[in-house]
């Protein structure tokens, strides 16, 4: 299927929602990174600051957050610290005297210090134009948040908020020690063989009641302290990193998202090993779905799933449950299954009609005949593909007249078809040639912001051929 085969809206929205993203597609194509963006050591210095995120309804919000360069930015910067280190953040607090204090608290990491500040509800906090700094030692690796411990309801709401990424010991994987092949080693996220990945991507999902910041954006300039608006909390806008869909796709620190420094758009060659890590920022769960895929649960709140006997027990999962406050890991892969070609290959034949490269599964056979197993392993020239696909010759069916009417992310190659003519004006959003997949929520009202969509928490997986760069 490609993209449009799965999503099924009128031909006057699929014309509008690609009109949108063509540019943003276009410019993020190549700029991935094998890990996830963020500042990594072990000293950080943040700062509170306002700011105005964009929406998909064409609207400014204004924020708050936390940031390492003195621009707001939501979600706050992501630390990136290694198990077992000192860490130690200092935090100021330029916010608007009506906002109040200001503070960081850590769940998940134990015996954090503060020095500094005056003495808050849950822990010390910086007073206008004041700092604290906070210290611990870095506990077990996995994903957590961090946020303000003042006033929750208040200033996390308005975005002051982030990722806190604890790596292993040793991040680095060695021969021998990954369950599963892994192309191109890029780490272990558990000192555990099934931990290891190949790309890493983080997904911070939040909501906003836009009221709450009217309201504080309403009382700024006053004495404080501010108060919220009356009646239940209600959520309009729905957020994947800091950013609205399509926003979502736009390359990490694009200029015209200058309070939204990340991006959500996910790249992969086939076979590869995708660490998918996920904070709930928000007071809402949301159900962060895979589209047309599944993903393996390594760990929730950065404690992992295994048996007594040290074996992966984390679920396969359709859906990441994503609670408030929590965190998840998982592993996903991609391999092809049942789509009846080899992606592998990319179509091109030896002189005896044959696939240049093999699919030998070791542990079921030697002959790469399909087993129950199905996956090749690392014997292979492309571990992890799926077998019983191996040889299926390439081009394959030309998709539909309306996925390639609609369907911009069809590039007209081999890769998603035999080859053949777009209609005029389409085509050029997926120059690689990539199979996409929408990655959302799955609850439908968070695919919109202020009842406008495309918005909200939606993003795109492509899978690139194993040609085509991604560039780290």
């Amino acid at each position: 299927m490609t993209l449009m085969d799965n999503i099924k809206f009128g031909a006057g929205w699929t014309r509008s929602f690609l009109a949108a993203v063509s540019a943003i597609v276009l410019f993020a194509s190549g700029l991935a990174q094998a890990d996830v963006e963020g500042i990594s050591g072990t000293n950080f210095t943040l700062s509170a600051e306002v700011g105005y995120i964009s929406v998909s309804d064409g609207g400014s919000i204004y924020s708050w957050g936390y940031t390492d360069t003195g621009t707001m930015q939501l979600p706050g910067p992501t630390l990136i610290v290694t198990e077992g280190a000192p860490v130690t953040v200092t935090l100021a607090n330029n916010l608007p005297a009506a906002a109040g204090t200001v503070s960081i608290v850590f769940p998940g990491q134990g015996e954090v210090t503060a020095t500094g500040g005056v003495v808050g509800d849950l822990v010390q906090e910086a007073q206008t134009g004041g700092t604290v700094t906070y210290s611990f030692t870095a506990g077990a690796p996995g994903t957590y948040q961090y946020h303000s411990g003042t006033q929750p309801d208040l200033q996390v709401e308005m975005g002051l908020y982030g990722a806190l990424i604890v790596r292993p010991a040793d991040h680095t994987t060695t021969a021998g020690f990954c369950t599963n092949p892994v192309i191109a080693t890029g780490g272990k996220a558990f000192d555990h063989p099934d931990a290891c990945y190949d790309r890493e991507y983080l997904y911070v999902l939040s909501e906003i009641d836009i009221h709450i910041h009217q309201a504080a954006e309403a009382q700024a300039s006053g004495p404080g302290p501010i108060v919220l608006p009356a009646g239940a909390y209600h959520s309009e806008y729905w957020l994947m990193n800091g950013r609205a869909g399509p926003d979502s796709m736009a390359a990490d620190g694009t200029d015209v998202l200058p309070y939204q420094p990340y991006g959500s758009l996910t790249r992969m060659h086939p076979g590869e090993r995708l660490l998918v890590r996920v904070v709930g920022a928000g007071r809402e769960m949301h159900p962060f779905h895979t589209h047309g895929n599944h993903v393996r649960l390594l760990a929730r709140d950065a404690r992992m799933l295994l048996t007594d006997t040290n074996a992966l027990a984390g679920p396969l999962l359709f859906t990441i449950p994503s609670l408030p406050g929590g965190t998840a890991d998982a592993i996903f892969t991609w391999t092809g299954k049942d789509l009846g070609w080899d992606m592998y290959e990319a179509g091109s034949l030896i002189a005896d009609g044959s696939r240049a490269h093999n699919c030998i599964d070791l542990e079921n056979n030697t002959t790469g005949e399909p087993t129950p197993d199905g996956h090749a392993d690392a014997a292979s020239d492309y571990p992890w593909e799926w077998c019983a696909d191996h040889d299926q010759p390439i081009p394959v069916t030309l998709p539909s007249l309306s996925s390639l009417a609609f369907g911009g992310f069809y590039s007209g190659s081999p890769y998603l078809g035999a080859l053949g003519s777009l209609p005029p004006g389409e085509g050029g959003l997926n120059p690689g040639a990539g199979f996409a997949y929408m990655w959302h929520s799955h609850t439908e009202r968070e695919l919109v912001n202020n009842d406008v969509f495309p918005g909200g928490m939606m993003t795109m997986l492509i899978v690139e051929g194993p040609g085509i760069p991604i560039v780290e």
